[in-house]
């Protein structure tokens, strides 16, 4: 009897092999390191290992297990992980460390999977949730988005110190909710068209419900979580959000599916007005675009620019460095959003780039009315670095 060369799909869900979290966390990295490799090679920038390797090398230096730092270069280009692998041939790495940012964890996956080697991400700041992922964003030299990367696992580790967090700028976790945000969604509109996640197969009940438990705590805990980092303090809203923006949000945008919101920060990227932006300041613009794409209910779109102006996130083009006036660039921005591959057909309708050119157009008026009527700023035109 003949098979069917057309399979069913199945549904699948993707997760790191431990989680771990907590206030000086980063002490016992060697603790948690030492089952998965013997020769571990540490990936950071020099603002980031100023203020961890002293604890990093005392953890390793307890755990017995050799220590060898190697610098990152600052944005997760071909280069940058091209450079990587060959850093970790000479070293003789069985697992490779990333200790950083999202820019860092994704070089360091991509370089740990071109070697065959394991990888372990110790992100210093809750500002995306890269860290939990089995896929890595590539950007051109210029900081443009190039490619995602695949890989066929995700890390063996990801261990987050809240007190590192903390003691960050509270715009990082800021930026962080803008990217969890859009879990929620993006899981929504990929469970009713009933997309593929990046999971490899349709959504889950597990990666849904996850991405919706990330928008409940963020919700419920974002803002008195934003006030106690600015005072460098851990709460239990703090811990809360750090854990929704890494491993909620994590989980639930690969398990649960990727829509309109990431394409449009894809696409923003090729503006070069947008260029210094946190990735999730970008995302938070693509999930108010999504939001009017999808003709959400006026009281959804008014609750989402209100809360998410009062966490800091731009709900204008202004505050991204466009304005309405600038229609070659949002055409650019709506064509790179939705070329074929990208994750905005994934939406339970047709979407195409003249639709995007409105939405985005049609945020500027909307946002600020609805700011000027709850009594929030006026948006600061955002001049790139």
């Amino acid at each position: 009897m003949s098979t069917s060369t057309t399979q069913r799909p199945v549904r699948s869900v993707i997760s790191p092999g431990r989680y771990v979290q907590g206030p000086g966390a980063i002490t016992r990295l060697g603790e948690f390191l030492s089952p998965i490799g013997s020769v571990p090679l540490i990936v950071s920038d020099d603002v980031v290992w100023g203020f961890v390797g002293h604890d990093v090398e005392a953890s390793l230096s307890s755990a017995d297990l050799p220590f060898r730092r190697e610098r990152f270069n600052g944005l997760a280009t071909s280069a940058e992980i091209d450079r990587l692998v060959g850093v970790i041939s000479d070293a003789g790495a069985d697992v490779v460390v990333a200790v950083g940012g999202g820019s860092a964890i994704d070089a360091v996956k991509a370089a740990g999977s071109l070697a065959d080697i394991r990888w372990v991400t110790v992100p210093t700041v809750a500002s995306t949730d890269a860290p939990t992922s089995a896929l890595a964003v590539v950007y051109t030299e210029e900081g443009a988005f190039e490619e995602y990367r695949f890989f066929p696992r995700n890390p063996d580790l990801v261990l987050v110190d809240s007190q590192l967090v903390a003691n960050a700028p509270a715009e990082f976790l800021a930026a962080g909710v803008g990217d969890a945000l859009a879990t929620w969604l993006e899981a929504r509109a990929t469970s009713r068209s009933s997309s593929l996640t990046m999971a490899g197969g349709v959504p889950t009940l597990t990666g849904t419900a996850l991405a919706k438990l990330s928008w409940d705590v963020l919700w419920d805990n974002a803002l008195p979580a934003l006030d106690a980092v600015r005072d460098n303090l851990v709460t239990p809203s703090v811990e809360k959000v750090i854990e929704a923006n890494t491993l909620l949000s994590g989980l639930g945008f690969e398990s649960g599916g990727l829509a309109a919101a990431h394409a449009i920060h894809n696409g923003l990227t090729a503006a070069p007005q947008t260029h210094g932006l946190a990735h999730g300041q970008k995302v938070n613009i693509g999930s108010l675009t999504q939001l009017i794409l999808e003709g959400a209910p006026t009281s959804e779109i008014t609750d989402f620019i209100e809360f998410t102006t009062r966490v800091g996130l731009p709900t204008t083009l202004t505050e991204i460095g466009l304005t309405t006036g600038n229609l070659d660039e949002l055409r650019l921005v709506a064509d790179a959003a939705t070329v074929e591959g990208e994750t905005i057909h994934n939406m339970p309708f047709e979407v195409r780039a003249s639709d995007v050119v409105s939405a985005l157009l049609s945020i500027e008026r909307l946002s600020r009315r609805v700011r000027s009527e709850a009594g929030l700023p006026e948006p600061e035109f955002y001049r790139a670095h």
